[in-house]
């Protein structure tokens, strides 16, 4: 009997044995499939490397678009330095400070301290629009204006009620000159209750019109 256990016991460590590489290999073979999960299996796809690719192509699209649009809106507008009787007409009206571009650029950088630079970007984008007559041109502006600040994919998603969203979808069916007017106006509205209200008391608008104030007493 106690020859029989052993001759049993040897038979398992043999089939034990022997089990082992194969049990080895399958788990191998499932490791590989796991590195390549994304073709079979949807859960695995946030570490593999062909989503890291996929993501890595969406963000170079929408990086495009974003370089192609900054390309027709400079950084800042070329205009000469203000003047003292300019930036006191800015105190006036939102109207005055918008007509023209050292207004335009003061707001701006204003806009950029309190992260909206995409509304006044948005409007001078529509502003370029509204000059171009050539039809392709007109189009392509659109898109880019529409994936740059409509589309809720974009970082540079400017603050627009669905009715005027509405309007902008159908306009996009046959994109013109005047496709974001709606929105335009109720960006221009927005930065012109809630943010100039904020410039005009900002350290930026103070210590220009300070400046300016000092220079003309010494001439």
């Amino acid at each position: 009997p106690m020859g029989s256990e052993r001759m049993e016991m040897r038979k398992r460590q043999m089939s034990t044995t022997q089990e082992t590489p194969g049990a080895a290999q399958a788990q191998h073979s499932t490791g590989n499939r796991g590195s390549n999960a994304c073709c079979f299996c949807w859960c695995c796809c946030c570490s593999c490397s062909c989503l890291t690719v996929r993501n890595q192509d969406e963000e170079r699209t929408r990086r495009t678009s974003h370089e192609l649009q900054a390309e027709g809106i400079p950084n800042c507008e070329e205009s000469p330095a203000p003047t003292l009787e300019e930036v006191n007409a800015w105190a006036q009206s939102f109207d005055k400070l918008m007509l023209t571009p050292a207004g335009r650029n003061a707001f701006r950088e204003f806009l950029r301290t309190e992260f909206s630079e995409e509304n006044m970007l948005f409007w001078m984008a529509c502003e370029e629009l509204k000059q171009e007559s050539n039809k392709s041109v007109i189009e392509e502006k659109a898109r880019l204006i529409y994936e740059d600040y409509i589309s809720i994919l974009s970082p540079k998603e400017v603050s627009l009620d669905s009715r005027v969203r509405e309007v902008i979808n159908r306009n996009m069916l046959e994109p013109s000159q005047h496709t974001f007017d709606d929105a335009q106006l109720q960006i221009y509205t927005l930065m012109h209750r809630d943010s100039y209200p904020r410039f005009m008391n900002s350290a930026i608008y103070k210590d220009l019109l300070r400046s300016l104030s000092e220079k003309s007493i010494e001439a």
